[in-house]
C-alpha cells in the first residue's frame, strides 16, 4: 500500500488480500478494486490488538490461543466504493483493518478486506481522514 499526500509518496506498507481473488461480487470473498472512499473510521482509541465484531470493540485483546478466523483487529477503515462495478463494497462489509495473522502480510490471505500488520493500521489510522480517497489495482 502507497500512501500518497500532495503528489508525494509519505509512506508504503505491506498488505494481505483476499485469498480468493479481486472481485466485487456478493458473497464471493474476493478484494474489490477501483476507487473507494474512508466512510468511516472505528476504533480511535482501542488497544493494539483489540478484537472487532460487527465492528464493535468486544473489550478483548487477541492473544495466541485465540481462535477467531479472520479476526478484526485494532482499527477499522471502512470501505465504500465509488464505482459501478464496487458500489456494493460498504454492503460486504470491506474494510482495510488489522490481523493476527500478521506471518501472513505479504501474501493473499483474507476473506476480502485488506489486512495490514496492527502497528500499521495505527499509524495509517492517524494519517487518514474520513473521505480518504483509496485506489485498489
Amino acid at each position: 500500500m502507497n500512501v500518497w499526500e500532495n503528489e508525494s509518496l509519505v509512506a508504503t506498507y505491506p498488505v494481505s488480500t483476499s485469498r480468493f481473488g479481486l472481485g466485487s461480487e456478493k458473497g464471493s470473498f474476493r478484494t474489490p478494486t477501483g476507487r473507494f472512499s474512508i466512510c468511516e473510521k472505528i476504533g480511535a482509541d482501542a488497544p493494539l490488538g483489540a478484537i472487532f465484531r460487527s465492528r464493535i470493540p468486544t473489550g478483548q485483546v487477541w492473544h495466541k490461543g485465540c481462535t477467531d478466523e479472520d479476526a478484526i483487529l485494532t482499527r477499522i477503515l471502512r470501505l465504500d466504493g465509488c464505482d459501478t462495478h464496487n458500489v456494493n463494497t460498504l454492503a460486504r462489509y470491506i474494510y482495510i483493518h488489522g490481523t493476527p495473522d500478521e506471518h501472513l502480510i505479504g501474501t493473499p490471505a483474507s476473506h476480502g478486506c485488506i489486512r495490514m500488520r496492527n502497528i500499521d493500521i495505527v499509524q495509517l489510522f492517524e494519517r487518514v481522514a474520513t473521505g480518504t480517497e483509496v485506489v485498489i489495482a
